[in-house]
């Protein structure tokens, strides 16, 4: 009896594992695309009130282990390191210094600071995760 019930446990266990809504990260999905962002947790502003004319954006490049883009206003660059799905950014790098109306660029570039690791959902999104939850998604652009 306590054999088939551990037995059955197992299988339910396996099955919910299977049904699960993330992929597994593979790194390699990361690169040679660029990557617009079309969510952020922790503001109290609206998504398109944050971003009105210009979503953030990234790009890895594999190579020189930086990541690149637009905050919605500014470019920015960060190194990153990346171990399986463990993802860390560190401090900003060179960035261009324009006037930017709202702080959709200061949420963007303060969530990025949050990141620990990433993963890809069953849309093929890619989100980036602070505490296993994601705290920024972002779909490939039709530029790639």
């Amino acid at each position: 009896m306590k054999k088939s019930i551990l037995f059955l446990l197992m299988l339910t266990g396996i099955i919910f594992s299977a049904c699960s809504t993330t992929k597994q990260a593979s790194s390699k999905e990361l690169y040679s695309t660029t990557w617009e962002l079309d969510f952020i947790t922790g503001s109290r502003i609206a998504f398109d009130g944050l971003y009105p004319n210009e979503k953030p954006n990234l790009t890895f490049d594999k190579e020189s282990n930086r990541v690149h883009g637009t905050n919605s206003c500014n470019g920015y660059s960060y190194k990153f390191t990346l171990d399986n799905e463990k993802l860390t950014f560190s401090e900003p790098g060179p960035a261009t210094l324009r006037y930017c109306e709202g702080n959709g660029d200061k949420v963007f570039l303060e969530m990025m600071e949050k990141v620990e690791s990433f993963s890809f959902d069953e849309n093929n999104k890619l989100n980036l995760m602070a505490n296993g939850i994601p705290v920024m998604r972002f779909k490939k652009t039709n530029n790639n």
